[in-house]
């Protein structure tokens, strides 16, 4: 199975792409945070930096487009096929109030009707072009038996992928995946099928593999297998697990400080002041901290400095003091 990076606004930027690729082999494609159309047809200057391609040499991104318009989607669609991208993604997922009070992401599966007729305008002007569309998608915004009506939507148009996260927009990202949600979806799918969600460890995505990894009887007769798997929270929280995943070496110590370094320097290039690159890298360490055993006290040290020099301490004691799990 293919194995992505998930988009994860406010981390996985173009600088932090680059980073991880680097040290990191597995990850067989990333995608960008979702890139915003403002008045006028355009887009932020952080976000054409995202989709540059000479920004992004020898990675295969896919960029995801967050938008409830036709019109808009095929401006910007067209823009990014220009640039030579074989796959752009739309948001269907993102749980945001910010987002889905303007019914965009996971807000559009409340109006089905609606995004029926976005995708068949979209589908009728591009023609055999609109095969480079994928979706990632929740299972509803309120309840999980929307995702009936959702996956029946979906099989009317030959998307390339759909991704599916196995919660409800009120969810956000905590409780459980539906996974009996997820499998009736897969069975409804006409398109390849990605799984997003809490896969952080070896054994939970070897789990996904095996109970997917062959055809499953249901009421269809059987489920396809998986084409891909989506990482978010557990590679950021352990940035080797793409090549875990596939048989290579854990992730070890001297590696991550050093990942992390980097890191750090280049916030300290992209930033301004060392309070928005202490902000950054603790919001790193809030996921990072759970790779190592008994760190509890040490992130809280790290969470709670007020200069980089005593942030840099408490890191340094994090990763002196605690062990790989």
């Amino acid at each position: 199975m293919n194995i992505y990076y998930a988009p994860m606004e406010g981390i996985t930027n173009v600088y932090f792409r680059k980073l991880h690729h680097e040290f990191f082999a597995g990850v067989d494609a990333y995608f960008t945070p979702f890139i915003g159309i403002y008045a006028g047809r355009c887009i932020k200057k952080r976000d054409e930096r995202e989709i540059d391609r000479a920004q992004n040499e020898g990675i295969n991104l896919i960029p995801q487009i967050l938008t409830n318009h036709s019109d808009d989607f095929l401006w910007l669609y067209r823009k990014l096929r220009n640039l030579g991208y074989e796959e752009v993604n739309l948001n269907l997922g993102c749980p945001s109030g910010t987002v889905t009070g303007k019914g965009r992401g996971s807000g559009f599966l409340k109006h089905l009707d609606e995004l029926e007729i976005f995708f068949d305008e979209i589908f009728n002007e591009l023609g055999d072009d609109a095969s480079h569309i994928s979706v990632k998608s929740r299972i509803g915004f309120n309840d999980a038996s929307e995702m009936e009506q959702i996956s029946e939507l979906y099989s009317k148009y030959p998307f390339k992928e759909l991704t599916i996260h196995p919660r409800v927009r009120k969810q956000f990202y905590k409780g459980y995946p539906d996974m009996d949600a997820f499998k009736k979806a897969l069975g409804k799918s006409s398109c390849p099928v990605c799984y997003n969600g809490n896969i952080f460890t070896v054994s939970d995505y070897e789990k996904l593999a095996n109970d997917y990894s062959d055809a499953i009887n249901s009421t269809n007769g059987h489920l396809p297998k998986l084409s891909s798997v989506m990482l978010g929270r557990g590679i950021v929280s352990n940035p080797a697990l793409a090549r875990e995943i596939k048989g290579g070496d854990k992730l070890q110590i001297n590696e991550f400080k050093a990942f992390r370094k980097e890191l750090e320097n280049m916030y300290t290039k992209e930033f301004d002041t060392e309070k928005n690159v202490l902000f950054k890298m603790k919001e790193l360490w809030s996921y990072m901290s759970t790779s190592f055993e008994s760190s509890d006290k040490y992130i809280k040290a790290i969470l709670k400095s007020k200069s980089f020099a005593e942030y840099e301490s408490a890191a340094r004691m994090l990763e002196n003091n605690c062990t790989l799990i």
